[in-house]
């Protein structure tokens, strides 16, 4: 996992912090491949420092805001192992070889493979004010959990001035595992070769394929009914497993997953469709003259059960970073090629209005430590080349890490695409 070079690049932004010794940080890249069990123990023997960092930052974020201890986290957790068995037993066998290269237990990986769910789950919810732990309370907590926050974004045809297919997002999340995201490579033929961005550990996240797809994901909030759902690592992988847009589609309409999410699907012929999928149905969207942008709010329509108990967004910073991000990234219209391209995509991912809490989100001092956000990872596939670009943090004050793969180095994976319009 030694440290790749950068390019170089200027602060983006008049308003951009300046730069700090951790600009030069470059995220660590990592290699699998094998039978799933096999794959997963080289994750967890790559990963184990940073894994082990993982358990202990989210030990003591669910002790803070549940009052949970860890084995209660794990506990509850495993009520997801036979769903996840059923669907997708390879990923559980997956997860038992991050566990055993890691060292520790197929229960913890799982724990950290459903956070998201843990934090939004109802039956969470109410466990400080239970007790022991035994069981839900009767009374939800007056203020739900933010939404993960990011921006994802989808570009091309008139929105891309170079005429490439671009797809990416400022991934913004807990600045305490900041230093356990890495980007890992997944050759399992003949499914796609993927990459992706993730917590150490998890299986899935956001990332794109050999087949020409990438996924971008947002939280979006709102708590709906108890019944069990896929976590959102297992829907996003099976997505990115995927070798057509239809398929890919396909199974965000037919999973349940357990939380709501929003995903922007995008593929290297040119289209892109968002969905926000929730229990209780989804919503959709299409791009407006190429690009199509999303944030931490319902911008397709208000699920009804939410509607109906006076829906209010959760991350309200997102109603301006949605509008910031379309208005930067119409300067991509006027691009001449890839280098100009990823360098307006850059300044707009580093939009500072409404600091900290902005569309390049920075750790707010008002909060305590353990509560900080930031954006840990800016992204940028080429759908088009097949180069695939992150940064190692805030996008302001960090030059693009150019990663050594290319992403049509696998199945599906051709010189051209198929599919496209004469």
């Amino acid at each position: 996992m030694a440290p790749l070079p950068t390019e170089s690049a200027p602060v983006p932004t008049d308003s951009a912090p300046p730069p700090t010794d951790s600009a030069a940080r470059v995220l660590p890249v990592i290699e699998i491949s094998g039978s799933p069990r096999e794959r997963g123990r080289q994750y967890g023997e790559a990963v184990r420092p940073q894994l082990h960092a993982a358990l202990g930052y989210y030990e003591e974020a669910f002790g803070r805001s549940a009052g949970l201890t860890w084995d209660q986290v794990t506990a509850r957790a495993a009520r997801w192992l036979e769903p996840v068995r059923g669907y997708a037993p390879h990923l559980v066998e997956e997860m038992q070889g991050i566990a055993d290269g890691a060292g520790t237990g197929l229960l913890d990986v799982l724990a950290l493979n459903a956070r998201g769910e843990v934090i939004y789950d109802k039956s969470f919810a109410g466990i400080a004010a239970a007790g022991a732990g035994e069981g839900p309370a009767e009374e939800e907590p007056a203020e739900e959990e933010p939404a993960e926050g990011c921006t994802s974004f989808a570009a091309y045809g008139p929105a891309s001035g170079d005429g490439h297919v671009y797809a990416g997002q400022n991934w913004d999340w807990r600045a305490g595992v900041a230093d356990t995201v890495v980007m890992i490579r997944i050759v399992q033929p003949p499914k796609p070769t993927l990459i992706m961005q993730v917590e150490a550990g998890q299986i899935g996240r956001q990332g794109a394929n050999s087949a020409g797809i990438a996924f971008n994901a947002n939280g979006l909030g709102g708590r709906f009914d108890d019944r069990i759902g896929l976590p959102q690592t297992v829907v996003r992988r099976t997505v990115l497993d995927q070798d057509n847009i239809a398929d890919a589609l396909d199974v965000l309409c037919r999973t349940r997953a357990h939380i709501a999410s929003n995903a922007l699907l995008t593929c290297r012929e040119g289209f892109a469709i968002d969905l926000e999928t929730t229990p209780a149905g989804h919503g959709w969207m299409y791009p407006t003259d190429g690009l199509l942008v999303h944030g931490n709010h319902y911008q397709a329509g208000i699920p009804a059960p939410l509607a109906a108990a006076g829906y209010r967004p959760m991350s309200s910073d997102s109603l301006v970073r949605v509008p910031r991000a379309e208005q930067g990234l119409a300067a991509l219209r006027h691009s001449t090629g890839p280098e100009e391209s990823r360098k307006l995509i850059r300044r707009a991912m580093s939009d500072h209005l409404g600091h900290p809490e902005s569309l390049c989100t920075h750790p707010d001092p008002r909060r305590p430590a353990v509560e900080h956000w930031t954006t840990l990872v800016s992204s940028l596939a080429d759908l088009t080349t097949g180069d695939y670009h992150v940064t190692a943090g805030t996008p302001c004050d960090r030059a693009y890490q150019h990663l050594p793969w290319n992403l049509y180095d696998g199945p599906h994976g051709g010189p051209e695409p198929t599919g496209t319009q004469p």
